[in-house]
């Protein structure tokens, strides 16, 4: 919410020139993700185009497809349909949606957005649609679509490897990936599956740094943003940061936010939580952190700014990894 639409044409531009390969957004109360990346589409030309995420509550499977057809028609071949639930408290106080059994609703969308892609009839009877004779005349110009879930549960990683093109987890410790990504694994075997075929892709805190004031500031927007979602996003990322070995920070950040204290919250977030979940240093320093990523696994590591981030500041992070740096 903090970037102008020209900013943002600004971003996306810079890192298509400078050889990215996707540019993710998500939308949670803020700008819808298919409107933005149609945006992006009309000023990029090799950028591939990916929602991170489009929450499976808020739109219906038909709609879903019809939109991503629509986005990949435009941009010539360039979409991502990113998947995911989102937390009870948007889904519930947003759209005013009971959050109910959010991974088997998950499992259905798939299949009924797989259907509808491939351009035949969709006669659909399951527990929470049922559909008959439903046909897209918008075909996407991909002929298989990838499609991504945002998951970390263990029941939402096992889907993933059953039916996931690309896995997106959101603040993974790097110490914690490989078990991940192995519980994945497991699952995709089981289905008939190779681990290889679903790209690992998990969105990272990123700020390059050229002096000491760049680097505070880095870390102090680091530090905010993830105090925001850690203390004032329910218990998923409290629990989340908890069960990667932080328990003592989330209970710190939770109590901070929870007295109206966002400083001090912030301030909870610990130098180990920077250092494991996050990219921040030189533009030497963050290359290797990123190297260190790929190491524990990460196929497609998506750099995330901060909440707080100036145009100048993005910009010198794309700098500083760009791909053909």
């Amino acid at each position: 919410p903090d970037i102008s639409n020209a900013n943002l044409i600004t971003v996306a531009r810079r890192a298509d020139a400078l050889g990215y390969h996707s540019f993710w957004t998500g939308e949670s109360w803020g700008r819808d993700v298919f409107t933005v990346l149609t945006m992006v589409a009309c000023h990029t030309q090799s950028l591939r185009l990916g929602t991170g995420i489009a929450t499976v509550f808020s739109r219906t499977p038909a709609l879903l497809a019809q939109s991503i057809a629509s986005l990949d028609s435009i941009s010539e071949g360039r979409a991502i349909l990113g998947l995911g639930t989102s937390g009870r408290i948007v889904i519930e106080n947003w759209h005013g949606l009971p959050f109910k059994k959010p991974i088997a609703r998950t499992r259905e969308y798939i299949e009924i957005i797989r259907q509808a892609l491939a351009g035949g009839p969709v006669n659909h009877q399951g527990e929470f649609f049922k559909l008959a004779r439903f046909r897209m005349n918008a075909r996407p110009v991909q002929q298989r679509l990838p499609i991504y879930l945002a998951t970390l549960g263990p029941k939402n990683l096992e889907l993933t490897g059953q039916v996931a093109d690309g896995w997106l987890p959101t603040w993974v410790d790097r110490n914690q990936l490989s078990g991940l990504k192995e519980q994945i694994a497991k699952s995709a075997s089981k289905a008939g599956r190779d681990i290889a075929d679903i790209t690992v892709a998990p969105y990272l805190f990123c700020y390059s740094a050229d002096t000491s004031e760049e680097m505070e500031e880095g870390r102090m927007c680091v530090r905010s943003h993830f105090a925001y979602y850690v203390g004032g996003m329910g218990e998923y990322y409290h629990g989340l940061v908890a069960r990667s070995g932080y328990s003592a920070e989330a209970d710190a950040i939770r109590d901070a936010w929870a007295a109206g204290d966002r400083g001090k919250a912030a301030a909870a977030v610990s130098d180990a939580m920077l250092e494991n979940i996050c990219i921040l240093g030189s533009r030497d320093e963050c290359r290797a952190k990123l190297d260190n990523f790929r190491s524990a696994g990460v196929d497609m590591p998506i750099i995330v700014f901060p909440h707080g981030s100036t145009l100048p500041a993005i910009l010198r992070t794309l700098e500083a990894l760009a791909p053909d740096a």
